[in-house]
């Protein structure tokens, strides 16, 4: 019976050590610093917004492309939205250009913000996603080109342009 006592003890103990690892690891990783902050009107911060993406430009200029990559040796587009959100924004969205098309709240391009993801239908059945900055430009990674920043109004993109989110 008391032999029972102590591995119930030790098991509760175990069991309490893991839930509060977990609870301060979550914690952790969750980077609530980096959020995007709010006006008053519950607008995420555009400035703020813009300083991040244009750091993470100047961090990842050049990259080049390389198809489900995710490290600065060759990334794709979704991954490099997928990283840049969760980085920059502390906000983990899918990993894929499919899933995070079907997110948030779509925008009219004449209503895009920094940080909206623009989306492009770019063969029958391939997609490409790109994060809106301002003026008519996005940050996307170029097959061609790597990580660059690109206008909308360029003839490929505005004829390919499918969408925007707002997330």
């Amino acid at each position: 019976m008391l032999k029972r006592s102590y591995i119930n003890l030790a098991l509760g103990i175990s069991v309490s050590l893991l839930v509060s690892c977990g609870y301060l690891q979550e914690k952790k990783t969750s980077n609530f610093s980096q959020a995007p902050t709010y006006d008053k009107a519950g607008n995420a911060d555009s400035h703020n917004i813009k300083i991040k993406l244009y750091a993470q430009y100047n961090k990842w200029r050049g990259v080049r492309y390389s198809r489900g990559g995710l490290s600065q040796r060759g990334i794709d587009c979704s991954g490099f939205v997928h990283l840049t959100f969760k980085s920059k924004l502390g906000i983990h969205l899918p990993r894929t250009t499919h899933l995070q098309s079907r997110l948030g709240k779509e925008v009219r391009m004449a209503d895009l913000k920094a940080g909206d993801l623009v989306f492009f239908r770019t063969g029958s059945s391939s997609k490409h996603v790109g994060i809106y900055l301002e003026k008519n430009r996005f940050l996307h990674v170029s097959e061609s080109q790597g990580v660059i920043i690109s206008r909308l109004d360029n003839s490929y993109w505005s004829s390919n342009y499918w969408k925007s989110i707002r997330i």
